[in-house]
């Protein structure tokens, strides 16, 4: 339980879902975490949760479409923990629409939070990491990051977009030995699932079962996923730099 002993965390979107499932595991594998989310009823409370169980974290809101909160969160991770290992760019929403439906507004709105974050994230952590000898950067893409799906054009849009940069970046950075990738999931019991079926005007009970048609049978938990981020941020992933990790229960593999 030591996978990351000393490194210091910044994860975005950390106040529910894959974000809070993934703070709460780095911080119980050894890492100081930064809980960065518009939440600040709620991410206090995780860094609170954290601390109890001896760890260490702070709460640190952010919008993450906006550079100057983004350079603030770098900023106090570094004030607070002195530099930043892990960079963990999950922040993400979604709108069930296609390009004829969605007014502008809320497509500028998705490609900001789900794409425009990841750069300016990186941006601000990458010098931080640089200058103190490298380091690690994960991104939430989706499988509708490699594959289309219905009524879902800025979300596709925007995680697609997020698997190229990823790529990009990790070319980019590699000579500063920053290692760079991110994970695809498929349906996840988060809260932004829920919002998916509120938005479609579906029952929740037939949208989450009619999610968990793939292979294993079930759709994941943000454990699943942070479990694969944890494997991304350690050292068990030294040699790792470029991919889209597919982590779905088997809904891409045919």
């Amino acid at each position: 339980m030591n996978e990351l002993k000393g490194r210091i965390a910044l994860i975005s979107g950390a106040a529910s879902g894959i974000g809070r499932a993934s703070a709460l595991l780095f911080a119980r594998h050894g890492a100081a975490v930064a809980i960065a989310d518009l939440d600040v009823a709620t991410g206090p409370a995780i860094a609170g949760q954290i601390e109890s169980e001896g760890g260490r974290a702070i709460f640190v809101p952010v919008d993450v479409s906006c550079a100057v909160d983004c350079r603030r969160a770098v900023e106090d991770t570094v004030t607070a923990f002195g530099r930043v290992d892990i960079l963990f760019n999950n922040a993400g929403i979604i709108h069930r629409a296609t390009v004829v439906d969605a007014s502008e507004a809320e497509w500028d709105r998705v490609i900001s939070v789900n794409l425009k974050s990841v750069f300016l994230l990186s941006k601000y952590a990458i010098p931080v990491m640089a200058g103190s000898g490298g380091g690690t950067i994960i991104n939430t893409a989706s499988g509708w990051g490699l594959i289309g799906g219905r009524k879902a054009a800025s979300y596709c849009a925007s995680k697609g977009a997020v698997v190229l940069l990823t790529k990009a970046m990790a070319l980019d950075h590699a000579p500063q030995n920053i290692r760079v990738n991110c994970i695809c999931p498929g349906d996840t019991d988060t809260p932004m699932l829920r919002q998916e079926a509120d938005q479609l005007g579906r029952p929740i009970g037939t949208f989450l079962a009619e999610a968990a048609h793939r292979p294993l049978g079930r759709i994941g938990t943000p454990e699943d996923i942070a479990q694969a981020a944890l494997f991304l941020a350690s050292p068990a992933s030294a040699f790792v730099t470029g991919i889209a990790l597919v982590v779905d229960g088997g809904g891409l593999a045919g």
